[in-house]
C-alpha cells in the first residue's frame, strides 16, 4: 500500500484530518528523514508510524517491547485492512517460517518485534535484503537508564543506525522527562531538528491526589461512581493486589487480580478478560499496563505510592485513551513514603541512580503535597505548562492555607533535640506530650518541645510533617527504618523562620461526585438505549471473532452513531473512525441495529 497520507487516513482509519503535529511528523518521515516524536497516550501516536510505513515502499519494523501490546496493535491493524504481524517466541516452527516467507515474499505493510528477538544473529539475517519503509522503537523511554522503565534489551538498540543506515528511525514515547529524551537522541542518533515534542496534557483525565485514612473505603466511594465501568486500581504488593482483588469481588465488582508472580496462563487469562468483557475491574502491579491498549478504561486508582512522576503519569495515562472523560485517584501517605525511600536505599544502583530515584521520588511528593493545580505542576515536571484545568481535586475544591510557620519551627526543633532518629509517630507523641513508654524511656518527656505541639491534632501534625517532607525540610533516614531529620533546608529554614503557608487538612478524604455525571458526557441519556443496543452488537461480533470489541469500533463512535443515526452506508462512512475495510465488514450489522431505533430523534 503507498499514496497520499490524507487518502490513507481516510480510507483506512477513517478520519478527515490529522491532529496536532501528526501530519507534520508524518511527511517529515516519508521524505526520508529520523523523527523523535513526544506525544501524550490516546494523541494518536502510532499512526506517526503506521501511515508513513504504508506510503513508502518497503515493510515497516516496529520495535516494541510487549507481545501483547503487539498482539493487540496487529488485531487492530487486521481490522482495517493492513497488512501486519508480530514476530515474537511464542511462535511454533511452522508458524515462523510461514511468518518469514511472508516477509521475504513482501506480504506485509508493518512487523513487530521485540528488541532481543530482533538483535539476535538469525533476525538481522533474515531482515538483511528485505527492503524497510522505516524502524520505528515504541515505548521509547524504555532506552533510557534514567527512564522510569529501563530495560537492558533496548540498549542494544542503539546500533540501530550501522545496522539498517538507508533506513528513516522514529522514536516515540508518551513518558520522557528532559534528560531522557535527550539520551534517548543520542542512542538513536537523532538529530535535535528532527524532534517533535506534542505535549504531555491529558485534559480528559480528572486527577485527584488525597491521603490515606480509610484506604478500602476510600476506594468503595472511587468505584461506586464508576460502576459498570472498566477500570485498574494498582498496588505495590503481589499480597496486596490478591486481597484487594478478592474484596473488590465479595463488593459485587467484577475485580480480577495482576502481578509478576503468577504464572504465564493466569496473567494472559485475566488480560484477556479485561481486554474483552466490559466493567472488569484489574487490581495490579506495574506489571500491568505497558501492553494494553484497551481505550475505554474509565478510571485508574493507585492505592499506594508509584515511584516517580513519569510512573505515576503512565500508569494514569491509561484510562481514557478514547479521549472521552476518565478519573485518576491515588492515595498516599507517610508509609509509602518510608517505603519507596527503602527500595531505593537497598536497591544495587550506584549512587548516580539512587541519587537520581531520590529527585524522582521529591517531585511525586511535591505533586501530591501542592495546594496549586495538579496538571499544571504535572506537565511543569516535563516543562510543558498549562493554565490551571478546572479538572483536578485542588481545583474543583480548592485547598485552604494557613500560616504553618511555627508548628513547623516546633517539629523541626523537637527532631532536633531528641537526636534525629525517630520517626513520625514518636515525634508526634513528644509534640503531643505523651507519656507513652517509649517517650519515658528515651527521656523526651524532658525536652524544652515536649508538649508544645497540643494545639493541634496527631492527624493535623501527620498532614504537616508529611508536607514539609514534600518541601525537603525533613527526609527519612537513608536506612529506611523511618527516623526524620533536617535536612540543609531545614537547617536553614529553623534559623532564618522565614513564614511558611501549607494546606489546611481537609476534614475527610474527597471523592468527586461530579465524576459520574461526567462520564460519557458526549452522550446525551436520550440515546442511552440505542448506544447499548449498539454496544451489545459489538459485544456479539467480537465473541464471534475472538477479539477485543474495542479494536471494531471505540465507544467514541458508537456514540457518535446513536447519536446521528446514519441510515445508508453513506452517512455511516461520515463518522470519523470507520475506514473502508471497517465499514465494508461491519456498517451493515450495525445499520441494523441503527434502523430497529428509528425513532425520530427529538
Amino acid at each position: 500500500m503507498a499514496g497520499d497520507p490524507l487518502k490513507i487516513l481516510r480510507s483506512v482509519y477513517g478520519y478527515d484530518a490529522f491532529r496536532g503535529q501528526q501530519e507534520k511528523i508524518i511527511r517529515h518521515v516519508i521524505e526520508g528523514n529520523n523523527a523523535f516524536v513526544l506525544m501524550p497516550t490516546g494523541g494518536g501516536k502510532s499512526l506517526c508510524y503506521q501511515i508513513p510505513a504504508l506510503a513508502r515502499p518497503g515493510m515497516g519494523l516496529v520495535i516494541s517491547p510487549l507481545i501483547a501490546l503487539m498482539l493487540d496493535q496487529v488485531t487492530a491493524l487486521g481490522e482495517a485492512g493492513v497488512r501486519a504481524a508480530a514476530l515474537n517466541s511464542d511462535l511454533d516452527g511452522e508458524a515462523r517460517r510461514a511468518l518469514w516467507r511472508q516477509i521475504h515474499a513482501g506480504e506485509l505493510d508493518l512487523l513487530y518485534v521485540a528488541p532481543e528477538t530482533l538483535m539476535r544473529d538469525a533476525t538481522l539475517e533474515g531482515l538483511r535484503n528485505v527492503p524497510l519503509s522505516l524502524v520505528a522503537v515504541d515505548e521509547a523511554h524504555c532506552l533510557s537508564q534514567w527512564g522510569h522503565d529501563f530495560r537492558p534489551h533496548y540498549r542494544a538498540l542503539a546500533d540501530l543506525g550501522q545496522i539498517f543506515p538507508a533506513t528513516p528511525r522514529m522514536a516515540l514515547t508518551a513518558t520522557a522527562d528532559t534528560p531522557t529524551r535527550a539520551e534517548i537522541r543520542s542512542l538513536l542518533q537523532i538529530d535535535e531538528q528532527d524532534c517533535f515534542v506534542a505535549g504531555f496534557d491529558r485534559p480528559n483525565i480528572r486527577y485527584t491526589i488525597t491521603e490515606k485514612a480509610d484506604p478500602r473505603r476510600q476506594l468503595l466511594a472511587f468505584l461506586n461512581e464508576h460502576r459498570e465501568e472498566s477500570g485498574i486500581v494498582y498496588c505495590l504488593s503481589k499480597r496486596k493486589t490478591e486481597e484487594t482483588a478478592e474484596w473488590l469481588g465479595e463488593q459485587g465488582y467484577e475485580a480480577i487480580a495482576y502481578h509478576g508472580g503468577m504464572d504465564r496462563a493466569a496473567r494472559e487469562k485475566a488480560q484477556h478478560r479485561f481486554q474483552r468483557e466490559d466493567g472488569v475491574v484489574v487490581v495490579a502491579t506495574i506489571a500491568f499496563g505497558m501492553g494494553i491498549d484497551k481505550p475505554d478504561v474509565r478510571f485508574v486508582a493507585h492505592l499506594d505510592l508509584p515511584g516517580s512522576i513519569e510512573a505515576y503519569y503512565q500508569e494514569t495515562g491509561r484510562a481514557g485513551r478514547d479521549g472521552l472523560p476518565a478519573e485518576a485517584m491515588m492515595l498516599y501517605g507517610m508509609g509509602d513514603v518510608m517505603q519507596r525511600n527503602r527500595f531505593i536505599e537497598e536497591s544495587d544502583a550506584p549512587e548516580a541512580r539512587k541519587h537520581v530515584e531520590r529527585q524522582k521520588l521529591d517531585a511525586l511528593l511535591g505533586l501530591a503535597e501542592t495546594g496549586h493545580c495538579r496538571r499544571k505542576a504535572l506537565l511543569n515536571y516535563f516543562d510543558d505548562d498549562c493554565e490551571p484545568c478546572g479538572n483536578c481535586d485542588t481545583c474543583l475544591n480548592p485547598p485552604e492555607m494557613f500560616d504553618a510557620s511555627i508548628p513547623a519551627q516546633m517539629a523541626l526543633s523537637c527532631m532536633y533535640r531528641s537526636g534525629e532518629r525517630f520517626g513520625q509517630a514518636h515525634i508526634i507523641d513528644i509534640l503531643l506530650g505523651s507519656r507513652n513508654e517509649k517517650v519515658l524511656a528515651n527521656g523526651h518527656d524532658k525536652l524544652s518541645t515536649y508538649g508544645i505541639g497540643k494545639d493541634y491534632t496527631r492527624p493535623i501534625w501527620r498532614d504537616i510533617l508529611r508536607q514539609i517532607i514534600a518541601l525537603r525540610l525533613i527526609a527519612t533516614d537513608s536506612a529506611g527504618h523511618g527516623g526524620l531529620h533536617l535536612t540543609e533546608k531545614g537547617v536553614q529554614f529553623l534559623k532564618e523562620r522565614p513564614t511558611l503557608m501549607l494546606r489546611k487538612p481537609r476534614p475527610k478524604p474527597v471523592t468527586n461526585e461530579s465524576a459520574a455525571r461526567s462520564k460519557r458526557s458526549a452522550l446525551p441519556e436520550k440515546h442511552e438505549l440505542v448506544f447499548q443496543a449498539l454496544r451489545e452488537k459489538r459485544r456479539q461480533i467480537a465473541r464471534e471473532q475472538n477479539i477485543p470489541p474495542y479494536v471494531i469500533f471505540h465507544d467514541k463512535v458508537l456514540i457518535e452513531m446513536a447519536t446521528t443515526r446514519p441510515a445508508s452506508r453513506a452517512e455511516l462512512s461520515r463518522i470519523a473512525g470507520i475506514g473502508e475495510t471497517k465499514l465494508d465488514r461491519y456498517g451493515p450489522a450495525f445499520l441494523s441495529v441503527i434502523a430497529e431505533h428509528a425513532a425520530p430523534v427529538p
